[in-house]
């Protein structure tokens, strides 16, 4: 009971402290109270993100029970409850895109559901500022199924062909309005916006919905009609089944048909974690699943949070010290009436807990207010419409105690400095004399050569970032135990200031314990940042050194990457050539295995495939030989072996046609592969692709790359063209093998009657592609030296879309 009174009455005397000494306590409060603002408003605005199950599963299926889509895989699946991801049943099944035309969803519909189909596809819209990739959607906006998927903003919904709804990132990105209208690329006809909505759930979406059959359909048939491949739609349906919903049975047996459900039924109620296929799959495999936070970002994450509370109790601390010195005369007189060290301590700790106190409540009212007033510019931030205000009590009062817990620690030391003090030199003021404390210096000394060891260790062995920000963090602590050392140190160079410098100096080393924490606080800061900027500096090395040119220098490349592209690659050319200095351009072509003006992945899948055949002989045995268990010592031999050397650089397509010119692009100086090439002769940037001078390119059907499930090369045609083998250093910069041109048609003569899988068509760049769409078409160029009167500066022109 007594240390009940005891504390009551420091506490009330710690807060007139705090209040007499307004600056002195708002300072602090600060300092302790921003960074609680800032996790409380994050604890906040994520919680406020995270949807429920029942949220979610409203958003991305409406008021559907389930959402049937198809895979892709022409098998079976195992998918997890949540619909958030799938593999296919059998291990190592080879997976393989369903049949062209194929409804695999629809088989999967129960019968006697109520259905509702939503087709998706995308294309390229004209906007204000030019061509706008864009996912498109038919479904019937007004049907109760789709309540909750999407919310209309303005307008109203669509009723009849011509009029759409777009997303509100759509209209900011391509600077249309609702009123407006638009037209697809490569179509003449016209589209109305009537209304904008957005998704709740992605806000960032650019999209644009349509009533079904309005706008997929026409599209796709008018495009075919203009010799392009046209849109290739995906189809899903909304299902509402009886009582009970979509069950896992229900799901699972729809996974033997290769579609991916997500049920309403299965995300409120989900399975046990050995009712999974899918996990149990997953388990005998060895495989994690990582559904939270690894250890090694926690322990990173709590290192930062403990680094930055030292950081608060080194800045407060001295505030505290300052407090304490300025109330020696009231610490004097509880002394002579009959208090001891416990009740010092106790009034001192007290101001820190009532500043914590107070900055806790502050800090986290401040957060939730900022978070609301804020709420629209975070969910447009982040994406995501806040399903609620979600208010965490134990999440929050967690945050406050930190504040509390911080104040509480900024106090420690100047309490027991103070607690140290007899009664005698608090009420005259007398300082005394002072033993510097001799054990602190060697603590400080093995921290930091114990932490540097550990964080060492932790780079060289590759223990992982907790062992390097453990180490760190120990490194810190010792370096603030050396400090007043260090102050001391440099008190002695005193001798050789002016006067005003010396005093000043003078007065910090003999108040140590306030200059001490505030010199510690800034000496971390600075370390840190020196740290931050040294790993930056050597990163940006690292890349530099790491860097590996794409193309030659001077020399460059443009792509097209959509459906249809053949017919606008011509316009772009010319843009190129009249637009840049270009000394020499060459257009590549690839090898179409196929139906005339098929495109590879981005139409209904009826092109195959040239692939270039490497001898046996002439593989690599670690790539070959993948079943085979290589000794340490050999996988080390075969990798310096000539066979088992890995490109830096890669290209979609390593079989090209091009002719002389493309090696003028690509730099290649050699005057025996440029006269082979222009002379008619393949030539050969790699020569494990070689052998007796000959190199064979097969060409598989796209029949034959769907009938495949084995291991090894599908079958197809195969042919024997003997190539020229480039110089060894060559650098192809990812093609392995160009094929000289066809010979151009005479005037008048009959078009060649050669079949599909060998016809030479398209157009194709050297380098990489995007992953959707995957097709591409583009030429290579070089620009002129500078001596050369094509680098005369042109005047610029705008370039049309």
């Amino acid at each position: 009971m007594k240390a009940y009174h005891s504390w009551v009455a420091a506490l009330r005397i710690a807060r007139r402290d705090a209040w007499r000494a307004k600056g002195r306590s708002f300072l602090v409060l600060a300092m302790i109270a921003l960074p609680i603002i800032g996790v409380s408003a994050a604890d906040v605005t994520l919680r406020s993100s995270e949807l429920s199950p029942a949220e979610e599963v409203s958003r991305r299926i409406g008021a559907a029970d389930a959402l049937l889509t198809s895979s892709g895989i022409g098998g079976p699946i195992h998918q997890r409850p949540d619909a958030s991801g799938y593999t296919a049943a059998a291990d190592h099944a080879v997976q393989q895109s369903p049949e062209p035309g194929a409804d695999h969803a629809k088989s999967a519909v129960p019968a006697g559901a109520e259905t509702l189909k939503i087709s998706t596809g995308h294309t390229k819209i004209r906007s204000r500022y030019g061509l706008l990739q864009t996912e498109l959607r038919e479904v019937d906006t007004a049907d109760p199924l789709v309540k909750g998927m999407i919310a209309m903003d303005r307008g109203r919904t669509p009723e009849e062909a011509g009029e759409v709804v777009a997303t509100n990132a759509f209209l900011e990105a391509s600077g249309l309005f609702v009123g407006s209208q638009f037209t697809p690329r490569g179509s003449a006809t016209w589209y109305r916006i009537v209304g904008a909505y957005e998704l709740p759930s992605d806000l960032h979406k650019i999209e644009i919905t349509a009533p079904p059959g309005t706008l997929l359909a026409p599209l796709d048939k008018e495009l075919r009609a203009a010799g392009v491949p046209g849109v290739v739609a995906d189809d899903a349906y909304l299902v509402k089944t009886g009582p009970g919903g979509f069950t896992w049975n229900m799901v699972k047996e729809a996974n033997t048909k290769g579609v991916l459900v997500h049920s309403r039924a299965v995300a409120l109620d989900p399975p046990a974690r050995s009712e999974v296929p899918l996990y149990t799959q997953m388990d005998s495999m060895g495989e994690r699943d990582f559904g939270s936070l690894p250890a090694s970002e926690t322990a990173i994450l709590a290192t930062v949070v403990g680094l930055a509370m030292l950081e608060i109790c080194l800045l407060a601390g001295p505030a505290f010290a300052v407090g304490a010195r300025r109330s020696r005369r009231q610490l004097g007189l509880v002394g002579a009436n009959g208090g001891d060290r416990r009740h010092i301590r106790a009034i001192v700790l007290s101001g820190g807990l009532v500043i914590g106190a107070a900055a806790a409540v502050v800090g986290t009212a401040a957060g939730i207010l900022l978070t609301v007033a804020l709420r629209p510019l975070l969910e447009e931030r982040i994406g995501v419409r806040f399903g609620s205000f979600d208010l965490r009590p134990l999440e929050l009062l967690g945050i406050a105690l930190l504040a509390v817990l911080t104040g509480l620690l900024a106090a420690v030391v100047p309490a027991i400095t103070a607690s140290r003090e007899t009664v005698l030199s608090s009420l005259t003021g007398r300082r005394g004399i002072r033993r510097a404390n001799r054990v602190l210096p060697f603590a400080g000394l093995a921290a930091i050569a114990l932490g540097a060891a550990i964080a060492l260790y932790g780079t060289t062995a590759d223990a992982g970032a907790t062992v390097v920000a453990g180490g760190s963090a120990l490194a810190e602590l010792g370096v603030v135990a050396l400090t007043p050392v260090l102050v001391g140190l440099f008190g002695r160079t005193g001798r050789w200031l002016p006067l005003s410098p010396r005093l000043a100096l003078r007065d910090a080393v003999r108040n140590r314990g306030r200059t001490a924490p505030a010199v510690a606080a800034v000496l971390a800061a600075v370390a840190g940042t020196v740290a931050l900027a040294t790993y930056q500096q050597s990163s940006e090395a690292q890349q530099r050194a790491a860097y590996v040119a794409q193309l030659p220098a001077g020399s460059g490349k443009v792509e097209l990457h959509e459906s249809g592209h053949q017919k606008a690659m011509g316009a772009v050319r010319q843009a190129v050539s009249r637009e840049l200095p270009v000394a020499v351009r060459a257009d590549v072509d690839y090898v179409q295995v196929g139906a005339p003006g098929c495109e590879r992945m981005t139409g209904p899948g009826d092109c195959g495939q040239a692939r270039i055949l490497r001898p046996k002989e002439q593989r690599c045995p670690l790539w070959e030989d993948g079943d085979r268990d290589f000794t340490l010592a050999e996988a080390r031999k075969l990798r310096r072996d000539w066979r088992c050397a890995v490109s830096q650089h890669g290209s979609m397509h390593e079989l090209v046609v091009a002719d002389e010119k493309l090696l003028a692009a690509l730099a290649v100086t050699d005057p025996g592969t440029v006269a082979a090439l222009k002379a008619g002769k393949p030539v050969s940037f790699e020569p494990r692709d070689v052998k007796d001078g000959k190199a064979t390119v097969r060409l598989v059907t796209s029949e034959a790359e769907r009938a495949f499930t084995g291991e090894g090369e599908p079958p197809g045609e195969d042919k024997v063209f003997a190539v020229h083998q480039a110089p060894k250093g060559t650098n192809g910069y990812g093609i392995s093998l160009v094929l000289p041109p066809p010979p151009p048609r005479p005037p008048g003569s009959p078009p060649s009657r050669s079949p599909p899988t060998s016809r030479w068509r398209g157009r194709r760049p050297v380098g990489r592609s995007s992953s959707w769409p995957p097709r591409s078409t583009g030429s290579v160029w070089r620009r002129p030296s500078p001596s050369s009167p094509a680098s005369s500066p042109r005047t610029p022109r705008p370039c049309s879309r």
